[in-house]
């Protein structure tokens, strides 16, 4: 769908993950170190698994860049794993077939029975490998790309955590701009607008560590500087919620999107629900709020886009708090233990929703303005904002 498109392949203990990305304009500066430097975000986090202390993501460039300037050609990644070597004989891709390691005990929460099921495997390893978040690293160097072009017209995009585990940051952080508010989560060992109120977090995901739980949370993506009229009200497929609703979806363990206040609305009046419209001379149409989280009729209003995402807790538990689940051969019961896990991967996935906003958003402006010559691309930008302050 749209002008720019990109796949992701490999799996969780492989020889690597890929990504190819079609559609980048040529004469867009690409930097590795700023898609490394995501890359590494997405692996920080309080409450994180052993996997993390494995892995040391980096990303090459294999084609679609010369001398730091993208092509127009397709953009290839690569990120090795570095568990690889302890996995050759278990994910060979060529050899005899191995029993080491083999899984046949779905966990409850996970891909692993269903897509058994559907794809007829014996050995669930093949669905695991590919449905694991690990793949996420793949999209987060995609995403770095597309918001290294958003950034070159100025648009904006951060994350910050919300609530773990249904304990919520205090609401003093809705004092602080949104830029503030990322500012602060980068330095938050959990990725909250308010620091000072980190030890309090650590103190609830260490106890559920305790008592062998897993933890979710809500976590808000957002974007500034954005244009309005990205998306379309014409088609169904067209409009820029429903896309950024989908691919925060597509992000394991997610489980529900909110565009703004988006359920807060439902229990308002039409009179305290929408965002007036006002003008003036310098910024042309604005809204004084934005519970619409600045996207309306499937199209930016001009506003920062506003996205509030639910990640389910993680459902690979420690011993003691045990799902049950049943063999997929011989039906017998079993508890599904696992020693190794993350306790939370919400702040991971806020800088996986950073990623997936960022590629929504720059197939958008691609549509709308081109996609071969980012420097031409640029000048019909600048005209385009000056144009919607005053168009009537």
């Amino acid at each position: 769908m749209g002008v720019l498109r990109f796949l992701t392949a490999g799996e969780s203990h492989g020889q690597a993950l890929t990504s190819i990305i079609e559609g980048i304009p040529s004469n867009l500066k690409i930097s590795t170190d700023f898609i490394n430097r995501e890359l590494a975000r997405r692996q920080k986090g309080y409450g994180r698994g052993g996997r993390m202390k494995i892995e040391k993501d980096k990303a090459e460039i294999l084609s679609g860049v010369r001398f730091g300037l993208t092509l127009g050609s397709p953009i290839t990644l690569l990120i090795k794993n570095k568990d690889w070597e302890n996995w050759t004989d278990i994910m060979a891709v060529e050899g005899d077939k191995t029993d080491k390691r083999e899984i046949t005990n779905p966990r409850p929460g996970h891909a692993d029975l269903v897509g058994g099921i559907k794809y007829n495997f014996t050995d669930l390893r093949n669905v695991l490998e590919r449905a694991s978040a690990r793949e996420t690293a793949a999209r987060v160097a995609v995403g770095a790309v597309c918001k290294q072009l958003l950034e070159d017209i100025g648009i904006k995009i951060g994350s910050y955590v919300i609530s773990i585990g249904g304990l919520k940051v205090s609401d003093k952080y809705l004092n602080l701009s949104l830029e503030e508010r990322f500012k602060n989560a980068e330095i938050s060992e959990v990725r909250i607008p308010l620091p000072e109120e980190d030890d309090k977090f650590k103190k609830f995901i260490d106890k559920a560590k305790e008592d062998g739980e897993s933890l979710g949370g809500v976590f808000t993506v957002f974007a500034t500087g954005v244009p309005m009229g990205l998306g379309s009200y014409v088609q169904w497929d067209r409009r820029l919620d429903g896309r950024i609703a989908q691919a925060m979806m597509s992000i394991q363990a997610i489980k529900g999107v909110e565009i703004g206040e988006g359920f807060k609305v439902a229990d308002k009046f039409g009179s305290e629900a929408h965002d007036e419209i006002f003008w003036d001379e310098e910024r042309g149409f604005y809204h004084k709020t934005n519970r619409a989280g600045g996207l309306e009729g499937g199209m930016t209003n001009g506003e920062p886009i506003l996205v509030n995402v639910a990640m389910k807790p993680i459902p690979t538990l420690m011993r003691q708090k045990s799902l049950k689940s049943v063999n997929i051969k011989t039906k017998e019961p079993f508890l599904a233990a696992k020693e190794r896990s993350d306790i939370t991967a919400v702040p991971a996935a806020a800088v996986v929703g950073e990623a997936m906003l960022s590629i929504v958003l720059a197939n958008a402006i691609l549509e709308k303005f081109g996609n071969d010559n980012w420097l031409e691309i640029k000048k019909r930008i600048e005209e385009y904002r000056e144009y919607t302050k005053n168009p009537f």
